[in-house]
């Protein structure tokens, strides 16, 4: 199974759902990418996913048009912009799916209200992946 999660940035979100999904299932093939990919994935995600035991430091935010000729069974949007702007896969995707979540690299406020809504976010990946995992899991 061949799991493809786009945002823009490619730096918080994608990159705290693909090491949650990843994290369910070895066998699942899962990569991520973005719309605009930053320079590097966001500090704050890589420490909150380390805290749940999930290492995506090692992860590199990836332009979406190196997977667009590939064959994916789910292309899943975890943010607006992306879901808007997402390239055609010109029939290389069995399952186009939007599940999206909240920014937590725009929140404004203390330090301690910041993470917090990282850990939000990133529990909420946890929670509504694992549905998607389930859900894909009895379709196979």
């Amino acid at each position: 199974m061949r799991v493809l999660l786009l945002c823009t940035g490619n730096s918080c979100r994608s990159q705290m759902a693909h090491g949650i999904l990843q994290s369910f299932d070895e066998t699942l093939e899962v990569c991520s990418a973005g719309t605009h990919p930053a320079k590097q994935v966001n500090p704050k995600a890589v420490s909150v996913m380390r805290e749940i035991g999930i290492d995506i430091s090692g992860h590199t935010p990836r332009d979406v048009r190196q997977y667009l000729d590939q064959k994916w069974d789910y292309v899943v949007t975890v943010c607006g912009n992306a879901n808007e702007t997402c390239p055609a896969f010109a029939g290389l995707v069995k399952h186009r799916l939007h599940i999206g979540f909240d920014d937590p690299s725009e929140a404004i406020g203390s330090p301690e209200f910041i993470d917090s809504e990282f850990r939000r976010v990133r529990d909420e990946i946890k929670t509504r992946f694992y549905d998607f995992y389930l859900n894909i899991k009895q379709s196979v």
